[in-house]
């Protein structure tokens, strides 16, 4: 078994210099300060702005997930929780979701998340996990404990 692993291409490579390092990095343009992903030598609200790197928070919200129950043969997968999350900066992208049960009743829409980076093979992804741990002691449908 394998993993699938990104081919950094020179528009997304210190996107991936970051993720090795430990950081998430987006661009922004560097008039508007709007921000964008997925990397792009070019800024996607005004081409003939310059853009420019920058190191994100790291935190997000979920903002839709699936639980694949039929991976790829021959594929490892660091988790069977596919989510499109929102980061705080504005952008949205496809991540895994790990450290938590796939269970819809270990995940909420809008919950926080946190980025982690995970050895994948010889590659390392940024992925999330929740930023607060859920309860079902004391706790009504929903409610959580920071």
């Amino acid at each position: 078994m394998s993993f699938l692993e990104p081919e950094p291409t020179p528009a997304t490579a210190p996107f991936w210099e970051g993720v090795r390092e430990g950081v998430l990095r987006l661009q922004r343009g560097r008039t508007t300060g709007r921000c964008f992903f997925y990397p792009r030598p070019h800024s996607p609200f005004d081409p003939d702005e310059e853009v420019e790197w920058f190191d994100a928070s790291g935190r997000a919200t979920l903002v839709s997930y699936i639980i694949n129950h039929r991976p790829l043969p021959d594929v490892d997968v660091l988790s069977p929780i596919i989510a499109l999350v929102r980061l705080e900066e504005g952008p949205t992208l496809m991540t895994n979701i790990v450290d938590v049960e796939p269970d819809p009743a270990h995940l909420a829409l809008d919950m926080p998340l946190q980025v982690v980076f995970r050895a994948a093979g010889d590659a390392v992804l940024p992925v999330f996990t929740p930023a607060f741990t859920p309860t079902t002691s004391g706790a009504s449908a929903g409610e959580v404990r920071a």
